[in-house]
């Protein structure tokens, strides 16, 4: 069927109103950081009442194009990678909550994920990345015996690793995939007396990644993210 011949949709005020919204932001008119127009000018502008303008202002704010605040106008916000993997952050959650196999599909593609990041990190690390890396180990090793600091230690650690790549998307993905891990399965995440592995472990990714070698990098993560799986398993782990 083509597209002159489909039954023509009546859309929702609310709708109309949030695409023409959304077209202020994409042709420019307004930008991040910009407050949205009152509700009486969109009103005046677009031809409707305020629930129109309201129930659309939230449609925007609920995919992340703005922020409302009380007592103050909506302003637009700037789309980041990061604000993009917030949007499916509950979504992404309640699959995890449901299915066992979206977990080990989401553990698989972390070690595929990191594997990467690793290589990367060996190849392009500078002397201050590796020292701000050191630092984090170092932050980790303070906290032993403090199982939730220890463990956002842990997350900094791994997550700055893809920050080293200097690509804001695979830093994004590295929050996402640990933030998704920790909120809904923390029962693996806890204190279990295996730190010491883990610190050694982490010292053996960051000498590898110092020596510029990815091919030991990644063997070192590796080693790592399959011993962690296999305490994921039995449903205790630090990573």
């Amino acid at each position: 069927m083509s597209v002159l011949s489909e039954p023509i949709v009546r859309r929702k005020l609310s709708d109309e109103v949030f695409l023409r919204l959304r077209a202020l932001i994409e042709t420019g008119e307004l930008k991040a950081g910009d407050e949205m127009p009152s509700e009486r000018a969109l009103m005046e502008r677009f031809g409707v009442g305020r629930p129109a303008i309201r129930e659309a202002m939230q449609a925007m704010a609920g995919k992340g194009l703005v922020e409302i605040s009380h007592g103050e106008r909506a302003k637009v916000l700037q789309v980041t990678a990061r604000s993009i993997f917030r949007q499916v952050d509950l979504p992404a959650k309640l699959m995890l909550a449901g299915s066992s196999d979206s977990l080990e599909y989401l553990k698989s593609a972390r070690i595929f994920f990191e594997r990467g990041m690793v290589r990367e990190a060996a190849a392009t690390a500078t002397p201050k990345q590796i020292a701000d890396l050191r630092a984090r180990l170092g932050k980790q090793s303070e906290n032993l015996g403090n199982s939730e600091a220890f463990i956002d230690a842990d997350m900094e650690f791994h997550q700055y690793i893809a920050q080293i790549s200097g690509n804001p998307i695979f830093a994004a993905v590295s929050e996402a995939m640990l933030g998704w891990l920790k909120a809904y399965h923390a029962e693996m995440l806890i204190w279990t007396g295996g730190e010491n592995y883990t610190l050694a472990e982490h010292e053996e990714i960051i000498s590898a990644i110092e020596k510029g070698d990815p091919d030991l990098a990644e063997q070192a993560m590796i080693k790592h993210l399959e011993r962690s799986r296999a305490l994921y398993a039995s449903g205790n782990s630090t990573a």
